[in-house]
């Protein structure tokens, strides 16, 4: 037992539930005792604290949060802290008033004192009353324009449920073997343990930004894949690259994923450009060869793994065209479905397998709507293959280019996440009908920048994460949608991939910095969701002016097109040597293309 009691320590603050009376009782002891010391030591006063009390009459000492009255800390839970506004901004409507009043009144102070002077008193005085009415009127507008984001920021919330999981009563069942099998999977999904998630390292390998991360299924190795063009598996444990080999692609590597039940000997990867390559890796840490598995017309995004498959997987590119591949075959690639909306042809930037009913798939890309096809039962002459289709009521007739950036099934299937460019993040049900809306809305990011990804956290899927061009990295609550992390990701202003960790609380992220982050939940003390407001305002702000510049920015399929165009005028380089064995395979494909990019002289991390 004691160590089962030095692990509670370690994991709460304290194991007792405060009462309620004594906290009361305490704090008036403590506010008498002030009193009384203050008053039989009183100092004389100066002309600055005099001046202080004018300034601040009716002042108030703001709480710190870790001095509130304690809650059970047993559930290692904080959620009264997690709502939009910040522990330390909480303030009654009248206080807020005032706080306004008193900024509005130092603005017009500081715009008189910057008046020009000269004239007639008659005029001074006529224009100091226009001007005051113009001040009037900019300062109500900026109060209401203030008042309409945080009302659009606090829509579609929910209250945060009571914690799911206790520290102590669930240490003290394991150590008497009650209920230790669920140990783990309880742990990881605890919002306690999300809100206490900070960083804990770095690995530092690749020469461009780290555009993939991917656990093999027992959780002991990552795979990271990058605009270096090199694959590197590391020990992330002990913090060290156990393998790394060239590619074979000629840009930018934008997936690297361990097939599941090959022993962590094959890599399937995908690139800008368009190549779909298979990576054999040795036991003795080395890689045997890559080799072409099929070809895209367009980068290829991503890869869609089958769960319970060593050797087959789907892949999708901008080309709309998706593979289904099988490396048992003579020739692995066979063209799946091309997606069209209409006649037109819909470039395609993410993929996903229902981990439940394989035969299902999900992809999104260059149009606004969610479609699942079903690979037993896709006629292109009926409805276009698709089974169903999924999006947001508002944006089915929007006049965006809203593109799908990233989706997921969860850890059932039941569920569908989907995150829009320049929108917010938008939860599906996967058994609803054609056509049906989105069942949640999660707010606060920013995705513009890059194709972003978005992932659940959690074993029952019971958190959403998602990074941001602010840098930083979101976890909101999945059923209430309140932000339950806020953490900074990436100096380099983007986080793009999240890779939660398939067995244990923490997870792995990067972005357009070089390093691979690794975050666990070891911080003492609860977040405080610190500067969160602020910048979600910042992100909303920015996202609505440029969509008013929407109209005057080049389609950015049309700068790739151009700049790839400019670097193929260019004298070929000299092709770089690939891994041992480096081959492509001999099949081919109406589909295919032998189009080349240029060397690694690419714009990192261009928006697709």
């Amino acid at each position: 037992m004691a160590e089962a009691d030095g692990k509670s320590s370690v994991l709460n603050d304290g194991s007792e539930e405060p009462d309620p009376g004594e906290d009361q009782r305490g704090e008036g002891d403590a506010s008498a005792a002030t009193e009384g010391h203050s008053g039989s030591q009183a100092a004389p006063r100066e002309a600055g604290d005099e001046a202080k009390d004018k300034l601040m009459p009716d002042a108030k000492v703001a709480r710190v949060p870790g001095e509130e009255e304690e809650e059970d800390t047993d559930s290692m839970d904080g959620s009264g802290l997690y709502s939009l506004t910040e522990e330390g901004e909480r303030e009654s409507e009248g206080g807020r008033r005032e706080r306004v009043n008193e900024r509005d009144a130092g603005k017009r102070a500081a715009r008189k004192r910057n008046r020009p002077s000269g004239g007639t008193t008659h005029h001074s005085s006529s224009s100091d009353e226009d001007d005051d009415d113009e001040e009037e009127e900019e300062d109500q507008e900026e109060e209401e324009d203030e008042q309409a984001m945080d009302a659009w920021l606090g829509a579609e919330l929910r209250d945060l449920s009571g914690p799911s999981w206790r520290a102590v009563p669930s240490l003290k069942s394991r150590e008497i073997g009650r209920g230790s099998h669920q140990f783990v999977r309880r742990v990881c999904g605890a919002r306690g343990l999300v809100q206490r998630l900070e960083l804990q390292g770095r690995l530092e390998r690749h020469t461009g930004c780290v555009n993939t991360l991917h656990f093999n299924p027992s959780g002991t190795r990552l795979a990271s894949g990058s605009d270096d063009l090199r694959v590197v598996v590391w020990d992330w444990a002990r913090r060290r690259a156990e393998l790394e080999f060239d590619s074979g692609h000629k840009s930018n590597v934008f997936q690297a994923k361990f097939l599941p039940h090959s022993g962590d000997s094959t890599l399937a990867m995908c690139a800008r450009d368009g190549q779909i390559r298979v990576a054999e890796l040795s036991a003795t840490q080395r890689c045997k060869n890559t080799k072409r598995v099929a070809q895209h017309k367009g980068a290829a995004h991503k890869l869609a793994l089958e769960p319970d498959s060593p050797c087959s997987f789907l892949s999708a590119g901008e080309d709309a065209i998706v593979f289904a591949i099988d490396l048992r075959l003579d020739r692995p690639a066979n063209k799946l479905v091309v997606v069209k909306e209409g006649d037109k042809k819909v470039g395609l930037y993410t993929i996903f397998v229902n981990p439940v009913n394989t035969h299902h798939f999900a992809v999104g890309g260059r149009d606004q709507y969610v479609r699942i096809y079903d690979q037993r039962k896709i006629n292109e002459n009926e409805n276009n293959g698709v089974l169903k289709k999924f999006c947001p009521s508002h944006l089915v007739s929007s006049e965006s280019k809203t593109n799908i950036t990233c989706l997921v099934y969860s850890h059932d299937g039941t569920e569908l996440l989907t995150s829009y460019n320049d929108e917010d993040i938008y939860l599906f049900d996967s058994s609803h009908s054609d056509g049906a809306d989105y069942r949640r809305r999660y707010k606060g990011h920013r995705n513009n920048a890059t194709v972003k990804g978005v992932n659940f956290y959690g074993p029952s899927s019971e958190f959403v994460i998602s990074g941001s061009d602010c840098g930083h990295i979101y976890l909101w609550d999945k059923v209430s949608a309140r932000i339950v992390q806020f953490m900074e990701g990436d100096r380099g202003g983007v986080v793009n991939c999240l890779e939660p960790h398939p067995h244990l609380p923490g997870l792995a992220t990067s972005g357009l910095d070089h390093d691979v982050k690794l975050w666990s939940p070891t911080a003492e003390n609860l977040t405080g969701l610190k500067g969160l407001k602020d910048v979600m305002r910042k992100n909303k702000r920015e996202r609505d002016e440029d969509s008013v510049r929407h109209g005057d920015q080049y389609d950015t399929q049309l700068l790739w097109f151009l700049m790839r165009h400019m670097r193929n005028r260019r004298p070929q380089r000299t092709r770089r040597e690939g891994a041992e064995g480096d081959t492509d395979e001999s099949w081919s494909s109406p589909d295919s293309s032998d189009e080349e990019d240029g060397g690694p002289d690419h714009v990192q991390c261009m928006s697709s």
